[in-house]
């Protein structure tokens, strides 16, 4: 039976029929990959922005290009297809993925599971995202996690 409100208790089923727990610790176990990939998604968060940053600077800046790779075309002509463009859409749908496993976590709505990743995700904030060299970064971001 699927929970249609917050319960609290050891016996979840998260993501998969498969995955589910009935022990204390097999539910331990669980809330710790949840805080994981938390952390993992903020992570990955910070490297596509970082990786953005890093592609977008290089396009517009004047100055000796620092990553050429970046810049290179896949296509011969006027092709918008680039290196950083291709590789940037492919962090964004890898972290698009996790957010939403994340999100279908939360929609087990298991209390532990849901605190567990709001502190995985606050911890992975604080890790990766929350240095003095933040730059803001005007990103469309469809994902609820982030």
């Amino acid at each position: 039976m699927m929970h249609m409100t917050f319960y609290w208790g050891r016996s979840v089923t998260l993501l998969f029929d498969s995955w589910q727990t009935d022990t204390w610790l097999s539910y331990t176990l669980t809330l710790i990959a949840c805080l994981i990939f938390s952390v993992f998604y903020q992570y990955m968060e910070d490297r596509r922005l970082r990786f953005k940053l890093l592609s977008s600077s290089t396009a517009s800046n004047g100055a000796v290009d620092a990553t050429p790779l970046l810049n290179k075309k896949i296509f011969a002509g006027g092709s918008r297809w680039s290196v950083g463009r291709v590789a940037g859409s492919l962090l964004f749908g890898i972290n698009s993925a996790i957010g939403y496993f994340l999100m279908l976590a939360i929609m087990s709505f298991n209390g532990g599971v849901f605190v567990a990743i709001i502190v995985g995700l606050s911890i992975g904030y604080l890790l990766f995202r929350s240095g003095e060299d933040e730059q803001v970064v005007v990103v469309d971001n469809p994902c609820a996690c982030a």
